[in-house]
């Protein structure tokens, strides 16, 4: 076997390696973080350990079958993927599949399995403007060709996601188009212009529904809110000074007790942050800095202008993800339901976050 062969063969232990621990630890503190409201709701404390325990199987599966899957095969599947996407979140509201929580209908439920189509939809949003902007070339840089047509299919995209409605993955996938698009060669005039004409309508999206306005203003002074729209804030706030430097140990957390809602999904940064400290919240995040890094690092020697731009989609995917629920958790940012990647317990983030692993072992692998 020749060295490039092998390299085709490998598995890139910079990014396998944190991936694996964080699903690990991810295991242990959704088990941690969801046994009292298991025990409570369904009568046994192992419901939410058993499921995520599969789900992380399965996310292995799928791992290696996207480090072993040829990424420019994926060109081929673009179309089909946004087909798939745009149906999916069609079903939410006309299918009576969809699944409502929260107040907030973003889910698919079939024979007691949820699928929330917005991984969907980003992952074939990436894909989409990988494909369509490395093949467009220098005229990328015409308004009616690298900027129009990439701009409607978000507006599609969002405007689907706010009928849930979902505000924040509307945000995220909006930066994650500016971001692909501005990498892709499109003229930053058009995408300054975009962005100045988008902070009116982001404006009254957000005062236009009370419950949005309200968080706004508990993120400014939560602590003036303390038992409706600052309530998450604080709790998590006070997770995290409880953790001290080294925490009150794994299965000790008092917030997760019925404080903390949805502790073992949206805030299970927080309880990490009571049970294992300072030291547990600086090695989850410096692991996710060497998956970061690692995945930039592949985006900028990919041997092609897809899988640069599907790598660095992908990265930059994670790394959204990873910012928006620490930063709400840490209350640098307003409250917004999102999962921290190979942590929070749920099927769809982590099939697709380890998909996209693999997939980036495979640009990476070869390049």
């Amino acid at each position: 076997m020749t060295a490039a062969q092998a390299k085709g063969h490998h598995y890139d232990a910079r990014l396998l390696f944190p991936t694996l621990f964080l699903v690990g630890i991810g295991i242990v503190m959704v088990y941690s973080a969801s046994s009292a409201l298991a025990m409570k709701k369904l009568g046994t404390d192992t419901f939410f350990l058993r499921r995520q325990a599969i789900y992380s199987a399965v996310g292995i599966v799928t791992l290696v079958a996207c480090r072993h899957f040829p990424y420019q095969w994926f060109r081929y599947l673009t179309y089909p993927l946004l087909a798939l996407a745009l149906a999916a979140l069609m079903a939410i509201p006309f299918s009576g599949l969809g699944y409502s929580a929260g107040g907030a209908a973003r889910w698919l439920r079939f024979h007691g399995l949820t699928f929330q189509p917005v991984e969907l939809v980003r992952f074939a949003v990436i894909v989409y403007l990988a494909y369509s902007l490395s093949k467009k070339g220098n005229g990328v840089e015409r308004f009616t060709v690298g900027f129009l047509p990439h701009f409607i299919v978000f507006g599609v995209f969002a405007g689907l996601l706010l009928m849930q409605p979902d505000f924040g993955s509307v945000v995220i996938l909006g930066a994650l188009t500016w971001i692909l698009l501005y990498a892709g060669g499109v003229r930053f005039s058009h995408l300054t212009a975009a962005l100045l004409l988008m902070f009116p309508v982001m404006y009254m999206g957000m005062i236009s529904a009370e419950y949005r306005f309200k968080r706004i203003v508990s993120f400014l002074r939560p602590w003036d809110y303390p038992a409706d729209h600052g309530y998450q804030t604080i709790h998590s706030l006070m997770a995290f000074g409880t953790g001290g430097l080294w925490g009150t140990g794994i299965g000790r957390s008092y917030q997760k007790l019925f404080y903390l809602p949805e502790p073992h999904t949206d805030f299970i940064f927080s309880v990490i942050g009571e049970e294992l400290g300072l030291f547990g919240v600086i090695l989850i995040l410096v692991l996710y800095v060497v998956i970061l890094w690692r995945g930039l690092a592949i985006a900028r020697n990919a041997r092609d202008d897809f899988g640069a731009l599907m790598a660095l989609g992908l990265t930059a995917a994670l790394g959204l993800q990873i910012c928006v629920n620490t930063g709400v958790t840490l209350g640098l940012l307003p409250t917004k339901g999102l999962t921290l990647p190979f942590l929070s317990y749920g099927g769809s983030s982590l099939l697709f976050n380890m998909a996209a692993i693999g997939i980036l072992m495979n640009i990476g692998g070869e390049g």
